[in-house]
């Protein structure tokens, strides 16, 4: 029997995958999501006591398809009950492959459900919270915090999307630049998710950075040319090169500076910087690629003393012209203490406005800032706001042991 946690890894992976199978096969999303999700219950309380299956994906399609049809049957009376089991015959030659089959979908059915949640008539919001939801798996609470709202809001604007996509054909799109920029800012938020979970006892959901930067492949193969493409697959390589040693032994957070640099995975670099390269050859550097950029002056540092935080800085005077967010402009105020000193980076940080939408960010940078300037009892006193803001656990650990190595 394998393990529970293979098991969660194979459900993860496989859901999305399950998810368009049923999609492309009968329509109805909304009922096909309730219908995977039941498949993934039943995978959830079988296969830790049976075993997994040879083919745990036509596994669960077959279950999922079974429970989706029986939903769509239910909701007819038996006068109808005939021609709409006929209306279920599957729109193409796709077939569900049975358990212990090893046929594949003949197509990535992940990336066209990924275009299909980005539907340009979806909004913007809309569309990345549903791609969220079903192409990433996060929950809906997860999501509300990577925007920053309440759970039902979030809840509400992932029910009216769904309706909207309601119908819709399934399939990738012929022009598919018209949902690129949405598409390349959903897999990025997914990977920061996979990256940085927002909550719970494990720091990395490396499950889910993995799945962005196999979607982020995808996309690139199909684009090959455009710079954004790359720059931001280059930027998942090069920030998830460094994972393996952003935790110590115990599952803590190991800060950048005190990392271990043997650990990092030098093929991963080495592919990062290629494509980056690439990236800023064609033209104005967009954000991901500036971003990217970055990433790779960080990576090719031989130590943290060694790194070039004035290249760094300069890149992010750039990028915060491009993209003004909170987490660009703080970021930039840590390269710019490297540079010009703690002090001056406090300075500009005052400065900010609307950072407060970084959340505990904005306090721990804080806290950096006032420790390198020797004011420790407002550093203890920030990493200590900070700590109580946060819902991650190896984050609050982090942050309550840097405020208590600087109490009197």
């Amino acid at each position: 029997m394998r393990g529970t946690t293979e098991a969660e890894d194979l459900l993860r992976r496989h859901a999305p995958q399950v998810l368009g199978a049923l999609v492309r096969r009968y329509g109805h999303f909304d009922a096909a999501e309730d219908a995977v999700q039941e498949a993934l219950l039943a995978a959830a309380g079988q296969w830790p006591a049976k075993g997994v299956p040879d083919n745990p994906r036509g596994w669960l399609i077959k279950v999922a398809s079974r429970r989706l049809v029986d939903a769509l049957r239910a909701e007819e009376s038996r006068r109808l009950r005939e021609e709409k089991a006929a209306a279920l015959t599957p729109r193409d030659a796709f077939t569900a492959p049975p358990p212990g089959a090893d046929r594949a979908p003949s197509e990535d059915d992940t990336l066209s459900l990924l275009f299909l949640c980005c539907h340009p008539d979806l909004p913007p919001a809309g569309q990345i919270a549903l791609t969220l939801r079903a192409v990433g798996g996060l929950t809906t609470a997860e999501i509300a915090r990577a925007y920053l709202v309440p759970e039902a809001t979030m809840a509400q604007r992932i029910s009216r999307a769904k309706q909207r996509v309601r119908g819709v054909g399934f399939g990738r799109p012929d022009h598919w630049e018209e949902r690129l920029p949405s598409v390349l800012h959903t897999l990025y938020l997914i990977f920061n998710e996979g990256y940085t979970a927002t909550s719970g006892t494990a720091l990395q959901r490396a499950e889910l950075a993995r799945e962005a930067i196999r979607l982020a492949r995808t996309v690139h193969r199909l684009l090959p040319e455009d710079g954004e493409v790359t720059g931001l697959l280059a930027l998942m390589l090069l920030t998830d090169a460094r994972r393996a040693a952003r935790t110590g032994a115990y599952g803590e957070l190991v800060p950048l500076d005190e990392q271990d640099r043997d650990r990092w995975d030098k093929a991963a670099i080495g592919e990062g910087v290629a494509l980056v390269t690439e990236a800023l050859t064609r033209g104005p550097a967009g954000p991901y690629a500036l971003r990217a950029a970055i990433a790779a002056v960080h990576d090719e540092a031989p130590s943290a003393e060694a790194t070039d935080w004035a290249e760094i800085l300069g890149l992010y005077d750039i990028l915060v012209l491009r993209v003004p967010g909170p987490v660009e402009r703080l970021n930039r105020t840590v390269a710019m203490a490297m540079v010009h000193g703690p002090r001056a980076a406090l300075a500009e940080l005052d400065r900010l406005e609307g950072v407060s939408a970084a959340g505990h960010r904005l306090e721990a940078v804080r806290a950096h800032l006032l420790e390198r300037a020797g004011d420790m009892a407002g550093a203890r006193a920030a990493y200590a706001a900070a700590a109580g803001q946060t819902l991650s656990l190896p984050e609050r650990r982090y942050l309550e042991a840097r405020a208590a190595r600087l109490r009197p």
